[in-house]
């Protein structure tokens, strides 16, 4: 999260499970304005992408590669987003301190509030602010992943001749391309994704609850599946074409996927409530919806009428400027950016 306090020329890699996203920025200005430089797309096998075997880990270099050939990016830097299903994200209380007594002392104060030992883990944090439990407190956010992983993953970049110049937790990253500049009050962003899903809830954009639960677009698919007894493509292209509109296919879809969608709407509720007890007073008035999400018709709306929160489709690209050629290539895949954007826009110390 704060490897860098500027970035140079790089570019954002978002190892997803279903694809490998590339995407390269240029600032403009000073403001929080970019220009699409150059993108690539590969779609990988999630059996790969998802193996820690040695072979795995060579053929998903491949498609990395691949992607990178297809963009025509020159430079080696990169900076990596890390799955949630990797990282540990917990906002903590702990006493008020210095910015720099918080740097020395935050090991020791972390080792409570990990899962691993703190030896075997890469440690980050952020501090948010005072906390809501007391004056004498500051909230801060900690984020870990084990050093196994993260130094596995090094090494498959550096083996196909990739420098890292900074990692962080997609859930993290997203948010830079998914809230609006000057964000305020409190949000939650809903990214689904293949296997699972990503619940942040925010206040004045900062993160202050970060979850992730083992449901995506694969569990509504095989919902589908079985269900409708119908096969796994016909049953992809069903969610993503006709959605949860009630008058298509006579609504043989979305009552197919009820059982799953209920699972969503508990883990969102569940979230918010959470979030609401701990910040008396503060409400969450929107929910974004990006990834797999913001692809399926009406799923926003399914949200906001079992919720009765405004949902709405968040739009990775709203800060980027592109050619139209671009923009209609990417139309079709563009949710599916989030991360990288938010990678790619990283300029700063969080």
């Amino acid at each position: 999260m704060k490897l860098l306090n500027t970035v140079g020329d790089f570019f954002a890699l978002d190892i997803g499970t279903t694809a490998v996203r590339i995407v390269q920025l240029s600032r403009q200005g000073h403001g929080d304005a970019w220009s699409l430089v150059k993108y690539g797309y590969a779609p990988v096998d999630p059996k790969i992408s998802t193996s820690d075997a040695p072979e795995d880990q060579r053929r998903l270099g491949e498609v990395i590669m691949t992607a990178l050939g297809q963009s025509g990016i020159t430079t080696r830097d990169v900076v990596v987003g890390i799955p949630s299903n990797k990282t540990f994200a917990t906002v903590v209380d702990l006493a008020k301190m210095t910015p720099s007594e918080l740097k020395v002392n935050i090991k020791y104060q972390a080792e409570q509030y990990i899962p691993m030992s703190i030896d075997e883990v890469k440690l980050d944090w952020a501090l948010l602010g005072d906390s809501p439990t007391g004056a004498d407190k500051s909230e801060v956010l900690l984020t870990s992943v084990a050093n196994s992983y993260n130094e596995a993953r090094l090494d498959m970049l550096e083996n196909i001749g990739l420098n890292v110049v900074a990692t962080e937790p997609d859930s993290i990253a997203m948010l830079r391309a998914i809230f609006p500049e000057g964000t305020s009050g409190a949000a939650m962003v809903f990214d689904m994704g293949y296997n699972a899903s990503d619940l942040v809830v925010t206040k004045d954009g900062s993160p202050r609850l970060v979850r992730s639960v083992p449901i995506g677009l694969q569990a509504l698919i095989k919902s589908a599946m079985s269900n409708l007894n119908i096969e796994y493509n016909q049953a992809e292209q069903f969610i993503l074409k006709f959605g949860l509109a009630p008058d298509r296919l006579e609504g043989q879809v979305i009552h197919a996927l009820e059982g799953t969608l209920d699972q969503f709407v508990a883990e969102i509720n569940k979230s918010i409530t959470f979030f609401q007890n701990r910040y008396t007073g503060t409400q969450v008035t929107t929910i974004y919806i990006t990834g797999y999400g913001a692809a399926i018709p009406l799923f926003a709306e399914y949200i906001n009428q079992k919720t009765g929160i405004n949902a709405i489709l968040a739009n990775p690209w709203q800060k980027v400027q592109m050619n139209s050629a671009d923009k209609e290539k990417l139309q079709p895949i563009s949710t599916q950016f989030g991360v990288a954007l938010g990678l790619a826009q990283r300029t700063k110390v969080l």
